[in-house]
């Protein structure tokens, strides 16, 4: 008897993959098709090595923008020691 259920389970799972399967080809159809209306190529099915993000790459600031966030910053420091002497 459990063998029948077994049996059972493992046709509704065959099932659902390949139902499952033909919605994923349809939606990339989908998507390969409006990638050609916008001019792209056609992707293949992403895997996860494809779908990684890509690396942020560093921000560059002119030495005029990192001497005013200095001064900014000191700026604030100055009020932060400033407003604790007076609370104390």
């Amino acid at each position: 008897m459990a063998k029948g259920k077994s049996d059972r389970n493992a046709e509704i799972l065959e099932y659902a993959l390949h139902h499952l399967e033909r919605e994923r080809d349809e939606l990339q159809a989908r998507i390969d098709h409006i990638r050609r209306q916008l001019g792209g190529r056609a992707s293949h099915v992403s895997t996860p090595a494809a779908a990684a993000p890509e690396p942020k790459r560093k921000r560059i600031l002119s030495e005029a923008a990192r001497k005013r966030i200095a001064a900014a910053q000191k700026r604030r420091w100055a009020e932060h020691r400033k407003a604790k002497a007076k609370a104390e």
